[in-house]
């Protein structure tokens, strides 16, 4: 069954999209949730205006995604953990942790599901984070993890 998406749905498509679904799916789900619409001849247009208010509504938000992460990529954060004798973490740093330093620093809001670590923290020593601001915008942030001072 063809159905328009009025509103993002994560792994099907993007708000205007014209997308191929199960009729149980679209029937029980996707119309009732307000998420889609049949794919009729007048709802094509009506489609094709939603794709437009989109493509402009990401190219405002691109700009203000450039500006964040010129602000971003000059930010770097240290963050204090237990650590045993060789320099070994008790645990991870966690994504969650990341982000909350960040946001602390920058005085932006940030959402963990927006932050990817270069590789896990075990350890003691410098790191790097990215943070998707925008599909198009990321930044990158340094961060330094020290052990508790005893």
């Amino acid at each position: 069954m063809k159905v328009i998406l009025r509103k993002d749905v994560k792994g099907r498509g993007r708000t205007g999209d014209i997308v191929e679904v199960a009729h149980g799916y679209a029937r029980n789900y996707l119309i009732p949730q307000g998420y889609a619409t049949l794919a009729s001849k007048g709802a094509l247009d009506q489609a094709k205006s939603m794709q437009r208010a989109r493509a402009i509504k990401l190219e405002k938000e691109k700009v203000g995604a450039v500006e964040l992460a010129d602000k971003l990529n000059e930010t770097s954060v240290t963050i204090t953990v237990n650590a045993g004798e060789e320099g070994k973490l008790f645990g991870s740093v966690t994504v969650a942790q990341v982000a909350s330093e960040i946001a602390k620093a920058s005085g932006l809001e940030i959402d963990k599901r927006d932050v990817t670590l270069s590789e896990q923290i075990k350890t003691l020593g410098t790191f790097s984070a990215t943070i998707e601001l925008h599909p198009e915008v990321s930044a990158t942030v340094g961060i330094e993890i020290v052990a508790v001072e005893k």
